[in-house]
């Protein structure tokens, strides 16, 4: 029913700045809490960080907190994650996926979400 796609991404220096975004369309957007992963060359896909329907509610990884900061745009059908003191270990395809939840509140980062996008590729130089 929604579906995703990841932009914004590409090459920085440590310590810059970068905000990748994660486009939706479907037949709800509001009702849908959003994360993002990222994986590695030979690492497994690990959370970053997620929000929840109403954008009040957000989760971040230990490694991303104070750096990262996500964000909604329920009238653009847009999630963001704005990225800032990149570091080359962030380095990674980043993922954007979408789970229904309703207007409830749930543990974010414990979703089994079901909607994931293509990527896109975040390469932090050192």
């Amino acid at each position: 029913q929604v579906q995703l796609v990841e932009s914004g991404g590409g090459l920085v220096q440590a310590g810059g700045s970068l905000r990748v975004s994660c486009a939706a369309s479907g037949r709800t957007f509001s009702d849908y809490a959003f994360g993002w992963f990222r994986q590695a060359p030979g690492k497994e896909r690990e959370f970053v960080s997620a929000i929840g329907w109403s954008g009040s509610t957000t989760d971040y990884a230990d490694s991303v907190k104070g750096r990262f900061t996500i964000s909604r745009d329920n009238a653009k059908n847009t999630v963001y994650l704005q990225m800032n003191s990149l570091k080359p270990e962030d380095t990674a395809v980043y993922y954007c996926a979408g789970k229904y939840t309703g207007r409830y509140y749930t543990t974010l980062r414990n979703l089994r979400y079901d909607y994931w996008g293509q990527g896109t590729q975040v390469t932090v130089s050192s």
